[in-house]
């Protein structure tokens, strides 16, 4: 009997310190990055590149994903304002039939962005992988505006911070927690994990390679 309270008592303990570090972990990030967010074009500073965040064009219904078509907004918002020369638009190309690069570059071009003012990044494999190859696939490590949602905003700054990547975030708009509550919950999750892949794991991008040189002289 004392051993299955030993047990129990054990168990506790364990997701007791588990919930206190993940929320943590969330009010870490979120003191550190939040005096670096933005949400009116007029009143972000002007910088050289905007680091644009993939995510997936369509759900599983067929449905547009709202997400996508925001952070699209929001890149396209700060190009014409001329807050920034260029769009890395890094996101994930995991197979022949998913490729969230391409489908920003159309979504870009469509909403009147010069191609020669966007380069892609097909190893985004994750907001880590993005932030990292930025620095040393693309070689930007100041002047960027990450653009992304707020929570995601945070998150990439974070990370941007640890690798010394002078950045700062222009937010998209969010979605309504009417429409998706699962994404903020599984936020939580993410920065737990960002700050273990950051300070224990010292988890890498999937894949580095050859430097791309970005070519800003035709750019705005």
């Amino acid at each position: 009997m004392w051993i299955a309270k030993v047990l129990l008592l054990s168990m506790l303990l364990l997701f007791s310190l588990l919930l206190i570090s993940i929320v943590g972990c969330n009010l870490w990030i979120e003191l550190q990055t939040q005096d670096r967010l933005y949400s009116d074009v007029n009143t972000i500073p002007t910088k050289k590149i905007a680091l644009l965040l993939g995510t997936v064009k369509r759900l599983r219904h067929g449905k547009i994903n709202s997400y996508f078509t925001y952070r699209i907004d929001a890149a396209v918002q700060l190009y014409k304002a001329g807050k920034v020369e260029h769009i890395l638009a890094s996101g994930s190309n995991h197979t022949m039939y998913y490729n969230e690069p391409i489908d920003m570059k159309k979504a870009l071009i469509e909403k009147g962005i010069p191609a020669h003012a966007i380069t892609l990044d097909y190893a985004g494999f994750r907001t880590l992988d993005s932030v990292v190859r930025c620095k040393e696939i693309f070689s930007q490590d100041s002047d960027i505006i990450i653009v992304s949602q707020p929570f995601h905003n945070k998150r990439a700054l974070f990370i941007s911070d640890f690798y010394n990547i002078q950045a700062i975030g222009f937010n998209a708009k969010d979605v309504p927690l009417r429409y998706d509550i699962k994404t903020p919950i599984r936020e939580y999750l993410a920065r737990f994990k960002a700050v273990l892949d950051l300070y224990i794991l010292k988890t890498q991008p999937k894949f580095l390679g050859d430097k791309v040189k970005i070519n800003f002289s035709n750019s705005n």
